[in-house]
């Protein structure tokens, strides 16, 4: 599975994807998670299973789910408390819970 994180710029979502990794590896589960900027994020959304968008970048959530609506990758917001403690294992569970809706 493929965890696409876009956020405005990529720095801090760099953080969490590594915190999401290290959760990943601990229940051995075989993702691949990628930040990107919003500037970027067409270069993943074909490859994506799951587009999760950070709340600084939430401006973008029309255009993205616009984007992947013929192939139908679930997409949703992180909200800001969750986002801001970089709760790397509540933002793993939300990407697999939308993949398996």
């Amino acid at each position: 599975m493929k965890i696409v994180l876009i956020c405005f710029a990529g720095m801090s979502t760099s953080m969490l994807v590594s915190r999401m990794q290290k959760v990943a590896a601990k229940r051995s589960l075989n993702v691949k998670i990628v930040a990107v900027s919003t500037s970027d994020m067409y270069e993943e959304l074909d490859s994506a299973d799951v587009i999760l968008v950070a709340p600084q970048a939430r401006y973008a959530l029309d255009e993205v789910k616009e984007a992947v609506k013929s192939k139908g990758t679930p997409v949703s917001v992180i909200d800001s408390q969750t986002y801001g403690s970089m709760n790397g294992e509540a933002i793993l569970d939300m990407a697999i819970n939308l993949v398996q809706k």
